[in-house]
């Protein structure tokens, strides 16, 4: 063969090679389209989610932190994030004029506000449903039952610890004053009282006060200092009968004692109509040295505090010792409800898939997410455990913390840990502190009984006593004035309360 032939022959059979080699490709596609449609599922659209929650801090997370929840839970999700000092009111307009969000969040003081919406069809009963999911069939039943109504499961349970609450003071106050942390109510009030008119900032002016409160008779200072005072918490057992709070002699030394703040201006004047947020930016400020309340308000407290004064330092206390010992109030095993709305939630088949979202919020991807946020921002780890520096921790208690609203049976949620010897010092004695509360709890002997009358009044007769308990405090009654609106609590409906309440009780325990 000539050396010519050879150079054409490639040139004959190139484009017969291509035009096969293409048939095949255009083949395989083909084939490939066609099996890709047969077996790639189609989108799924995100389910859309209305909520309406409370907002503990002062601002909604941010969208980042959101997104990624909505990514793992193929959600789209609408939350009106409610400020604390008034969710209660517009939670109350909601149901008042029937137009909540799909899901919304009931705070367990507000509950008797609700049990009769609950009771008139307005929520979907969700208990039926419960064991159709991996993580919701395993919630705890005694929780689930205490929040029944009419011995029928509605809603789904945040939990907290008992007890979070204590006495948060300026360090560097005490230390300026050369005084000691108070272990007595005596003590309290001594440091209070110098807090106010020793100078504790060091400026030359009498411009602080001993003690920020706000307008909350139950998270505020009223009933944790009750606690130390021996007050039962709502209810109490005298000889064999349930006796409401505030016909206790310990709920009257309570006032007495607030009164004396009051009087002697070492708390603030206007706290009767004080918000949570005026309330913590009187300690951020440096206006006042004490806050009592939630331990867990500390950190973010001390956070911006020190952005203002960077020397500023925070201590705090569990136990102060009263007349009867320690003592201090603690919550239901519940925190607060998930309800699911009727008119909003149409059919059967949304309601589980919404039950499917919060089935899935206990996963650990999702839980870890709203405990801590995302890693590598708000935490490394470290042998298996996580670790959070101090600038993380800033970011942490200012995004992540207004997540905890959202978290389901949380305390049981397959969270990571943290590593103990790499936490934060103050988070660490939180917790510990928080742990030791357990074994001075007063808890509440009504939880769990049932009275239709306080079902059906009992928010209603509820504002006689907060007004009575304030009018008293800043002296505009006295205690004779406080005795008459609480016998008009008695006759508008409290006495059958009591009566309710006291057969229910003997016969719980009668039966063990």
């Amino acid at each position: 063969m000539s050396r010519k032939n050879l150079l054409v022959k490639p040139v004959i059979y190139r484009p017969i090679a291509i035009i096969i080699a293409a048939v095949f490709l255009l083949n395989a596609c083909d084939v490939v389209n066609t099996n890709t449609k047969e077996t790639t599922p189609p989108a799924v659209e995100p389910l859309n989610i209305s909520m309406m929650v409370p907002l503990h801090q002062v601002k909604a997370p941010p969208n980042e932190l959101i997104s990624r929840i909505e990514q793992a839970t193929q959600t789209k999700l609408d939350i009106d994030w409610v400020p604390y000092d008034i969710y209660k009111e517009k939670m109350i307009n909601a149901l008042e004029t029937n137009s909540p969000k799909k899901v919304i969040f009931v705070n367990q003081p507000d509950y008797v506000y609700v049990r009769n919406e609950i009771r008139s069809g307005m929520f979907w009963e969700i208990g039926p449903y419960l064991d159709l999911y991996p993580n919701l069939k395993n919630v705890n039943k005694t929780i689930l039952n205490e929040t029944s109504v009419d011995e029928r499961i509605y809603g789904l349970y945040t939990e907290r610890p008992a007890s979070r609450q204590g006495v948060i003071l300026r360090k560097d106050w005490l230390d300026r004053l050369n005084l000691k942390e108070p272990a007595t109510i005596d003590e309290l009030y001594n440091v209070m009282k110098k807090f106010t008119y020793n100078d504790p900032d060091g400026n030359g002016k009498q411009d602080t006060i001993g003690l920020a409160d706000r307008n909350d008779l139950v998270f505020g200072a009223f009933k944790t200092l009750g606690s130390y005072f021996g007050t039962p918490n709502n209810w109490g057992v005298v000889e064999d009968r349930l006796v409401p709070e505030f016909m206790t002699s310990e709920y009257i030394h309570t006032m007495d004692f607030m009164k004396k703040l009051y009087d002697e201006n070492i708390l603030n004047r206007d706290f009767s109509i004080t918000s949570k947020q005026v309330e913590r930016y009187m300690i951020i400020s440096g206006k006042a040295g004490g806050y009592i309340g939630s331990l867990e308000d500390t950190p973010r407290l001390l956070d911006e505090l020190q952005k203002l004064n960077p020397a500023a330092e925070l201590t705090i206390i569990n136990r102060i010792r009263g007349p009867h010992g320690y003592g201090v109030w603690s919550i239901p095993s519940f925190n607060g409800l998930f309800l699911f709305s009727k008119k909003e939630i149409k059919t059967e088949a949304e309601l589980k898939k919404i039950l499917a979202y919060f089935d899935r919020t206990m996963e650990s991807d999702v839980s870890n997410i709203m405990q801590y946020g995302l890693e590598g921002k708000y935490y490394t780890i470290e042998e298996g455990k996580v670790v959070k520096t101090p600038a993380m921790n800033q970011m942490h208690n200012m995004d992540v913390l207004p997540l905890y609203s959202l978290m389901i049976a949380n305390l049981n949620n397959r969270i990571l840990k943290q590593k103990e010897e790499a936490q934060d010092p103050l988070q660490a004695k939180i917790s510990k502190l928080t742990s030791d509360n357990e074994s001075i709890l007063i808890r509440d002997p009504a939880q769990s009984l049932f009275s239709p009358t306080y079902d059906m009044v009992g928010g209603e007769l509820w504002p006689i006593v907060v007004n009575a308990t304030y009018s008293y405090i800043l002296g505009q009654i006295d205690l004779n004035g406080f005795q008459k609106e609480i016998d008009k609590w008695e006759r508008k409906g409290g006495g059958q309360i009591i009566k309710e309440y006291t057969e229910a009780y003997r016969k719980r325990i009668s039966q063990k």
